[in-house]
C-alpha cells in the first residue's frame, strides 16, 4: 500500500419519469472518522500563463519545484490523494474546512466507488454493477444534500437495461432512484451534481439517437433535476416534469460558480467539443465556448475568475477568463499541461472541496500513457495565486 505524506501542493416538456423510488433515508450504522490535518506550503504552478491556474497571471506565483517520479504505487507529489485505481470516471468532493482532503472516486468499469483521503488508503465503499461497453458504466457521483449527517451518496450507472441514478450508503446494495433513461451502444456517459437548492442535477447522453436530445417525451439528452426520491424538483421549469435544459449528447461533467448563480455542463458532439451556460428550460444551442479540434471535454470548475473545463484527449486543462458576471471573455489557454512536470495525463472528472481547493480524477489508463501510480486523484487549486489552505498563512 502507498504512504501518502502531508500535502504541500493542493492543487419545458411535461415529461413523466420512467421510474422512481422513494426509501429511507438513513444509513446502516455508519462509523465516519476525521481526516489528518494537512498543511500545504505551496500551491502548483499548472503551466498557464505565469504560472495561474485561474485567470490572469499574479505577480509572485511560486514554481513548483521537479517532483521524483513515482516507484509503483508510491507518489512523490503532495498533491496526490490516491494511486493505482482505474481510471477514474467521477469524483465527489466532501466538503471540507481545509484541515483534510476526501473525495469519493469511481471507477467507469468495475463499478467500485472509493473513499481517498490524503493520509491513507483508499477505502471502497460500494461496488456497483455496471454494464461498462462503449462509453457506460459508472460515470457520475454527488453526495447527498444532507451528506455530513445521513452518509448517503448518488451514481449515474449503465446496466443492461438502461441508464439510471442509484442511491448508496456503505456495505449497503444501490437503490434505484431514477431508471429507464435510454441506453444505447454509444451515448451512456452521465453526470451528477447536486445543486444549491438541495436538488440532484442528472446530465443524460443521447444514446446513440441525436434525435432524443430535442425529444420532449425521452430522458436522452436531457439535463434533469430531481429530488432524493428520483421526483421532479420543485421550482422546474414545467411542472411535474424533470427536465430542467434539452440538447445534450455526450455531456462530460456538471459545476457550478460557488454561490450556485451559474451552472455549466460540458458535451461532446460530432463535430465540436462545447461548454454551455445553463439556462432553466432553455435548450442548449448556444455554447459559451466551442472547441473544433476536440480536447474531449470533460470536467468543469467555476472558481470565479475562470471557468477551468478538464479535456482528456488534449491530457490539459482549458481556462477560460470570466468576466464579473461570467461571460467567457477571451480564448482559453492550457494549464496543466500532460507534456510538462505539472500535467497529470488525461484529465476527467472535477469536484470542489471548498472555496480554494478541488479534487481532479485522472484516465490515463483509458488511451494514455500511464505512469506506474496511475490513476490518480490529485488535490488542486482553484485560486490563481492561492498559496495555502485556508486559515494558513
Amino acid at each position: 500500500m502507498r504512504t501518502v505524506r502531508p500535502l504541500a501542493l493542493i492543487a419545458g416538456t411535461g415529461l413523466l419519469l420512467s421510474a422512481c423510488a422513494t426509501f429511507d433515508d438513513t444509513a446502516a450504522h455508519q462509523t465516519y472518522t476525521s481526516a489528518p490535518s494537512i498543511t500545504p506550503e505551496h500551491a502548483p504552478d499548472p503551466g498557464g500563463p505565469g504560472g495561474s491556474d485561474a485567470g490572469p497571471p499574479k505577480p509572485g506565483a511560486t514554481s513548483r519545484t521537479p517532483i521524483p517520479p513515482p516507484q509503483g504505487c508510491k507518489d512523490f507529489d503532495e498533491a496526490v490523494i490516491a494511486t493505482c485505481l482505474d481510471p477514474v470516471s467521477a469524483v465527489a468532493g466532501i466538503p471540507s474546512d481545509g484541515s483534510s482532503a476526501s473525495a469519493l472516486a469511481a471507477e467507469r468499469k468495475t463499478g467500485r466507488i472509493l473513499l481517498v483521503t490524503n493520509g491513507k488508503d483508499p477505502v471502497v465503499l460500494a461496488t456497483v454493477p455496471v454494464d461498462a461497453s462503449g462509453d457506460g458504466g459508472l460515470t457520475g457521483l454527488a453526495l447527498s444534500p444532507a451528506y455530513a449527517e445521513d452518509q448517503l451518496f448518488f451514481a449515474y450507472v449503465t446496466t443492461p437495461t438502461d441508464n439510471r441514478v442509484v442511491r448508496l450508503a456503505k456495505g449497503q446494495a444501490p437503490k434505484p432512484v431514477l431508471t429507464g433513461i435510454p441506453k444505447g451502444a454509444t451515448g451512456n456517459h452521465g453526470a451528477l451534481m447536486r445543486d444549491a437548492k438541495g436538488g440532484l442535477l442528472v446530465a443524460t447522453g443521447d444514446a446513440g439517437n441525436p434525435a432524443a436530445a430535442a425529444d420532449p417525451n425521452s430522458l436522452a439528452g436531457k439535463l434533469l433535476r430531481i429530488d432524493v426520491a428520483g421526483q421532479p424538483f420543485a421550482g422546474n421549469p414545467t411542472a411535474g416534469s424533470a427536465v430542467f435544459a434539452t440538447g445534450l449528447h455526450a455531456p462530460g461533467g456538471l459545476c457550478a460558480s460557488d454561490d450556485g448563480a451559474r451552472l455549466w455542463v460540458t458535451d461532446r458532439q460530432a463535430d465540436k467539443d462545447v461548454v454551455y451556460r445553463v439556462e432553466a428550460g432553455k435548450a442548449l444551442t448556444s455554447p459559451a465556448w466551442s472547441w473544433p479540434e476536440k480536447p474531449g471535454v470533460y470536467g468543469c470548475d467555476d472558481a470565479g475568475r475562470a471557468l477551468s473545463v478538464a479535456a482528456t484527449t488534449a491530457a490539459n486543462m482549458q481556462v477560460l477568463p470570466l468576466s464579473p458576471e461570467g461571460a467567457v471573455t477571451s480564448a482559453p489557454f492550457a494549464s496543466y499541461d500532460g507534456k510538462k512536470v505539472t500535467g497529470y495525463g488525461r484529465l476527467g472528472p472535477i469536484s470542489a472541496i471548498n472555496a480554494d481547493f478541488a479534487v481532479l480524477g485522472t484516465l490515463n489508463k483509458e488511451g494514455g500513457t500511464p505512469v506506474s501510480s496511475d490513476d490518480r486523484v490529485v488535490v488542486i487549486n482553484r485560486k490563481s495565486g492561492q498559496s495555502s489552505m485556508p486559515g494558513k498563512d
